[in-house]
């Protein structure tokens, strides 16, 4: 498994026959700072937020409400939930990674139970 540090890069969740594979840009918040501050005090985001470790979430003090992806330690998508600001996510058994986005796009991209995604750092 790959070891981030704090920065920028893309997601690319994986097509199937049916559906292109979607970059999408990608933060990356590995630092407890970085994780910690997640999206409080934003009003929107641009692509994706990755939590890297995380197995919970929370939306207290969000300004809008957000879809998160839960992901295992093979970057699979586990649960996809859309949290409105002032909740508590449950943990998720297994969850190594969290994504975060502005609730509704991902389902867009394609990103559901069962897809694998990929991390490309920007150097």
């Amino acid at each position: 498994m790959a070891r981030w540090r704090d920065g920028r890069g893309k997601l690319v969740v994986h097509g199937d026959g049916s559906r292109a594979a979607v970059a999408v840009p990608l933060e990356i918040a590995t630092s407890y700072r970085a994780r910690t501050k997640g999206l409080l005090g934003r009003d929107s985001v641009d692509g994706a937020i990755l939590l890297s470790p995380a197995g919970g979430i929370h939306t207290f003090r969000m300004r809008i409400p957000i879809d998160v992806a839960y992901l295992d330690r093979h970057l699979t998508v586990m649960a996809v939930r859309t949290m409105k600001p002032g909740r508590l996510g449950l943990p998720r058994f297994r969850s190594r990674h969290v994504l975060e986005s502005e609730a509704g796009v991902m389902a867009g991209w394609g990103l559901d139970v069962g897809v694998r995604v990929a991390v490309e750092v920007e150097s």
